[in-house]
């Protein structure tokens, strides 16, 4: 029974145009064919299996999701789908199936322009399939020290293995691809150990693509400065869903700190990396393996020039591989130096040493590899050594002695004429030779065109024209070229035969160069650029922060470095301001505080220096955001309707481990509705402990939440002026302060000055707003319970610091001891307010 596409009309080959939309952000960067299986539970058991047609690379994963299905939604951006199989049973309109898939529903929702695909029950549901699945793994994975372990591991995942049967079942059905058995390179890609960023909060954080739709005005933007396909690909894995374990950071932070401090190892990396650049290993490797599976009397002469082709690139990367393991082999790194060895394995030397035993060692002279034009035709030729067949040896003589004739002939008619005619070789048309004449030769007075010139074509500055002679010669020297490439093609299959029966190191190879690729890219974006190696402590501790992007694109000493300070003892913390300044970034102030925190963390899992004068960070298992104030037309959601649905996500996900980042929650419902609301939720994430930094313009939360120790209180300062340029009275600093913000300062009344009003009516807004202030702040200072909120915050405070001290203290006896009677001190004024009495000395 065929595929049906339930999207869109069209047939599911014809599925693998780039998306927009929602789906933009994976444009360009992968041709995944993913099945989706589900359990009908209430567990929300989902099974992936992603294979990407051009690389050969598989992944597999199952993973209990929530109600909204971030967890897969993320899978599926980490590996953008050219198309989406799922059973046909997900499909309201066939087999009298009457229930919407809620799963299909929000994949739709995400990516509108990849075409969604129905596909027969009966290759995903019994024991059966989960067996063929199994069969599948075993047999097509590479025979590697990895591969035990993957089939423990992915046995009892049912719901993976019908995604996998039912993939393979469809690339072979549908794309008549059969892959030849261990040859791709297959992994079970878990969630778990990594930090879970949904897709909203990549889009608003402009982890892939600006506002603007701009990929350099992004984080992989600003970070990538890769040289490989594989490497930019490994970026973006990586930026997307950054590692959550201690270990493999601190490896790739230590490879970082001494590429940044070693210029030598700086310099060589990139060296060796520049001998593999542009060529991508992945795809090579898969289109060679299609190669060997594919039968020989379906060998046609351009599927013989695209194969020497990428037996020549293949051999162009191996020839270079080794100046990437000399390049890290001394390293002290133990990341580096274990890259070193992956790339120096013995299997890799004899690979090259078979190359040579039948290619020819200039045939990659070339800087530009097999490349195209004349140049490409004749490494083709050329391409495999003499004497291995002598029927090779004879097509390759005749088609040198057309070309020689070729040749000849082009010098008569130079004679003949009286005219400096160029001999170039075209791609076009199956190959072959023309002549080319300056048009300022044939625009003298009396010049005619001489009778045999033939198929003259015009250009800018010149003719192109053959002559009969021309296209008989160009026949018989196509005819051999053809001969030529079909004897090497019979000879060069035993060859690939043989160099991919050690596919896996290949792989490995390819691996390697990539993480070397991307930890080259974060040295050469720390360099100069004031950036710091972070810490992992479990507090958050940045000094002189700066948001990365916006420093790119702001004039020199023009933004504001921050301080930013959690930890268990102040876990929550609210960030007062304006909504909005004048003259100023529409996310200039509290948005761009807390998107900072956010890229920087980012940055810091992904094994990269931050932009700081010193960064300590905790290891998040989930960046959780509510960032965007706009309505959702694709969803028909209000702004209210789509804070809920992320705070649902939000309170569905989060842990003590998490990030978590709340921006104006209940600006879309009214006053009473809003504070109630944000209260609530705000209450909810103190009580599960999470690092939390919540923006608000509702003042009232600073006291409704003031019970809880862990909430602090921030705001954006500002300062009193009478010179101010913008016609107001205070001037925005953008810089983040301690306490809510002072008295008096009314961020709407100022900025209702610049509206075109009678002088009277803000003047009374003012005298109002003001008298109703200064009432409740007396009645918030006599209130006792407040008074007691301040001494459990002081104390709690306190045995935070002191447990901070006994952890990472490194301070002499004498020091410690000074700073310890400072805090002392500190804590007694604290504590002397709350009671009323007057400072002491």
């Amino acid at each position: 029974m065929p595929a049906k596409n339930t999207s869109r009309p069209g047939t599911a080959r014809s599925a693998s145009r780039p998306g927009t939309g929602r789906a933009s952000s994976s444009r360009g960067l992968g041709s995944f064919v993913v099945a989706i299986s589900e359990g009908r539970n209430i567990g929300r058991e989902v099974g992936v299996a992603a294979v990407d047609r051009n690389t050969g690379r598989v992944t597999v994963m199952q993973v209990a999701d929530c109600q909204t299905y971030v967890k897969t939604l993320l899978h599926l951006s980490l590996h953008p789908p050219a198309i989406i199989i799922a059973p046909d049973t997900f499909f309201p309109s066939l087999k009298g199936t009457k229930a919407k898939s809620i799963l299909l529903e929000h994949i739709r929702e995400e990516l509108p322009d990849v075409p969604l695909v129905s596909y027969p029950r009966k290759f995903w549901n019994n024991q059966t399939i989960r067996l063929l699945g199994l069969h599948f793994v075993s047999e097509l994975s590479t025979d590697d020290n990895e591969r035990a372990g993957l089939l423990l591991t992915i046995h009892d995942r049912f719901y993976a293995l019908q995604a996998v049967s039912a993939v393979f079942k469809y690339i072979e059905e549908q794309d008549n691809i059969i892959y030849p058995p261990h040859t791709l390179v297959i992994k079970y890609r878990p969630i778990e150990g990594s930090m879970l960023i949904d897709t909203e909060t990549a889009r608003n954080l402009e982890l892939l693509e600006g506002v603007s739709k701009q990929k350099t005005h992004s984080l992989f933007g600003l970070l990538n400065k890769t040289f490989t396909p594989q490497g930019a690909r490994l970026l973006r894995t990586t930026i997307l869903c950054p590692m959550a374990s201690l270990a493999p950071i601190e490896a790739r932070l230590s490879a970082v700190s001494e590429l940044v401090q070693t210029e030598e190892t700086f310099t060589a990396v990139r060296d060796a990396l520049k001998g593999v650049q542009k060529v991508d290993l992945d795809k090579l490797i898969v289109q060679l393996a299609a190669t060997v599976a594919g039968p020989e009397v379906g060998e046609t002469v351009k599927g013989a020039y695209d194969r020497m082709g990428q037996l020549l690139d293949l051999q162009k990367i191996i020839r270079n591989i080794p100046r990437v393991g000399r390049a890290t082999a001394e390293c002290g790194s133990a990341l580096l130096r274990v890259i070193g060895e992956l790339v120096s394995d013995q299997r890799l030397r004899m690979i090259d040493e078979r190359i040579s035993e039948d290619l020819n060692e200039s045939s990659t002279g070339s800087k530009k590899g097999a490349g195209s034009g004349l140049m490409a035709v004749m490494a083709r030729v050329y391409a495999v050594k003499a004497e291995r067949d002598p029927l090779l040896d004879v097509a390759r003589a005749s088609f040198k002695e057309n070309v020689e004739d070729i040749h000849e002939l082009t010098n008569t008619l130079r004679e003949k004429h009286e005219l400096p005619i160029e001999l170039v070789y075209q791609k076009e048309g199956g190959g072959g030779f023309t002549l080319k004449l300056d048009r300022s030769h044939t625009e003298e007075a009396g010049w005619e065109r001489p009778r045999e010139w033939i198929d003259r074509v015009s250009r800018k500055k010149h003719w192109i024209l053959s002559t009969l002679e021309l296209k008989k010669l160009n026949a018989k020297m196509r005819e051999m070229l053809d001969e030529t490439l079909m004897i090497s093609a019979k000879i060069i299959k035993q060859l690939l035969t043989d160099v991919l029966a050690d596919i896996a190191i290949l792989y490995k190879a390819s691996e390697a160069i990539a993480l070397l690729d991307i930890l080259w890219s974060f040295s050469k974006r720390s360099i100069g650029e004031q950036a710091v190696r972070p810490e992992f402590t479990g507090t958050l501790a940045i000094k002189s922060g700066r948001h990365p992007l916006l420093e790119t694109v702001q004039a020199a000493g023009t933004l504001v470095p921050n301080d930013v300070y959690a930890s268990e003892s102040s876990s929550f913390q609210i960030i007062q301001g304006p909504v909005y300044a004048p003259n100023s970034d529409a996310r200039t102030g509290k948005s761009t505080y807390i998107r900072q925190i956010a890229l920087l963390s980012i940055m810091s899992m992904c094994g990269c220096f931050v932009p700081a004068e010193y960064a300590s960070f905790k290891v998040f298992d989930a960046l959780l955001t509510r960032l965007s104030n706009e309505d959702d037309f694709e969803r028909s959601l209000s702004t209210f309707s789509n804070e809920m649905v992320t705070s649902s996500m939000i309170l569905g996900l989060a842990t003590k481990e998490s990030l978590v980042l709340v921006d104006e929650l209940g600006r879309g419902t009214s006053s009473q509705e809003g504070i109630g609301i944000a209260h609530a939720i705000a209450e909810e994430l103190v009580d599960r402990k999470c690092m939390t930094f919540f923006t608000t313009h509702f003042s009232d939360l600073s006291t409704t939440l003031s019970r809880y120790p862990a909430v602090v209180n921030l705001h954006l300062s500002v300062q009193n002026t009478s010179n101010n340029p913008s016609g107001l009275s205070i001037l925005f600093n953008y810089r983040i302060c301690d306490g809510t913000p002072e008295g008096g300062v009314n961020y709407g009344l100022e900025l209702a000055h610049l509206a075109d009003l009678p002088p009277d009516v803000p003047r009374e807004a003012k005298r109002v707003a003001l008298l109703l202030m200064e009432r409740e702040k007396a009645r918030k200072a006599m209130s006792a319970d407040s008074q007691v909120n301040l001494r459990r915050k002081t104390i709690v405070k306190l045995a935070a610091q002191l447990k901070q001290i006994l952890n990472v203290s490194t301070l002499p006896d004498e020091e410690l001891m000074k700073y310890l009677l400072r805090v002392q001190t500190s804590v007694g004024l604290e504590l002397d307010k709350t009671f009323g009495g007057p400072p002491t000395d």
